[in-house]
């Protein structure tokens, strides 16, 4: 709104007040005595471009979003600690306390949740991330390292990955979660009301809600996590709690995660040799997920074109052929409550 409020422009408009017999010109005692105003007006005319930003939802971000929320009772969610268990070999008896620190070699750290000791050579424990997000849902094998030695303790690793870990709440997310709220009538117990229940709790990255799915009385809420994937039972447990403090008498909630219906790759590629096959191979992973992601409880069906059109869009990839998913060369339908996650990709050259 105020672009044109440049330092040039208020400064012209400064010195076109100044009368035409005094020196005006750059460097003049007029100047140099206006430059600083025009540059100070200049810079708060910035600001109220800003304020204009923030004082309106869909343009606002940060506290600012926080506050704008928070006036319809909707407040950022917090993030979600991965959950997991470690296998510790070692001498019988050894007594592994609660708290135990282990770690991947990157340095991510989870913390065992009960003392456990070892027996028969062996021990396994329950652990949880030592801090909220995502990037503590780690690969199975990767967490092999203590950085507290404890005597008699051999070696430590996770045969399965590490999963339920989501980050906080961003500003897209938290501003889709105002906007139903504000676009959206959500009164005495309706399917709206459902899934803002779902969707203010920690971890939730959306929900579908099936009335009467068993008969009169029966809600069905379907959740995936914030990751896009099928929700944790910790998660899918926060829900069902927080529905039940909530919902109308009589209503009979089941609450569920999302099924997870896996989307396996295989194509023939033209590889551009600056890259190896494996980065290539990651490469297509990544743009595959994001594009899963983006349609997750959105859309009903898994593109097979579009697929196509991420590996050809994918770093070190020249050209393709061959493309199947699934086995097929076609769409790929999803359930009303499944979500569509990566499975595996194949690339062959």
């Amino acid at each position: 709104m105020y672009e044109n409020q440049t330092f040039d422009a208020i400064m012209q408009r400064l010195l076109s007040k100044v009368p035409s017999d005094i020196d005006k010109s750059e460097g003049s005692f007029i100047y140099d005595a206006l430059a600083p105003v025009a540059l100070e007006l200049a810079q708060a005319y910035v600001e109220l471009d800003r304020i204009l930003q923030i004082v309106f939802a869909q343009t606002s971000y940060g506290e600012w979003l926080d506050k704008r929320a928070a006036e319809f009772s909707i407040y950022r969610r917090a993030g979600t600690k991965a959950i997991g268990q470690v296998k510790f070999t070692g001498n019988d008896g050894t007594v592994i306390p609660v708290g135990t620190l282990v770690q991947t070699e990157s340095g991510l750290q989870f913390q065992t949740k009960a003392e456990v000791t070892i027996q028969g050579g062996v021990a396994v424990a329950d652990i949880e991330a030592v801090e909220t997000g995502s990037q503590y849902n780690v690969p199975a094998n990767t967490i092999t390292e203590m950085p507290v030695q404890i005597v008699g303790v051999i070696s430590v690793t996770n045969e399965a990955p590490t999963t339920g870990g989501t980050d906080e709440e961003n500003d897209a997310s938290l501003l889709n979660r105002l906007l139903i709220k504000v676009q959206t009538p959500a009164t005495s117990g309706n399917a709206n009301h459902y899934k803002l229940w779902a969707l203010e709790v920690a971890g939730v990255g959306n929900a579908k809600v099936f009335p009467l799915w068993n008969g009169p009385g029966t809600v069905k809420v379907v959740i995936i996590d914030s990751n896009k994937q099928p929700a944790s039972t910790d998660i899918v447990n926060a829900v069902a709690t927080h529905i039940e403090e909530n919902r109308p008498i009589g209503a009979q909630v089941t609450v569920q995660s999302a099924q997870a219906l896996a989307i396996n790759v295989s194509a023939t590629i033209v590889r551009n040799t600056n890259y190896t096959l494996e980065q290539v191979t990651t490469n297509v992973q990544n743009k595959i997920t994001e594009y899963l992601k983006s349609i997750a409880f959105k859309q009903s069906y898994v593109s097979y074109a579009q697929i196509g059109s991420l590996i050809l869009d994918s770093e070190g990839v020249l050209d393709y052929s061959n493309l199947t998913i699934n086995g097929g060369t076609a769409n790929i339908s999803i359930g009303d409550e499944q979500v569509a996650v990566l499975g595996q990709v194949v690339l062959n050259e």
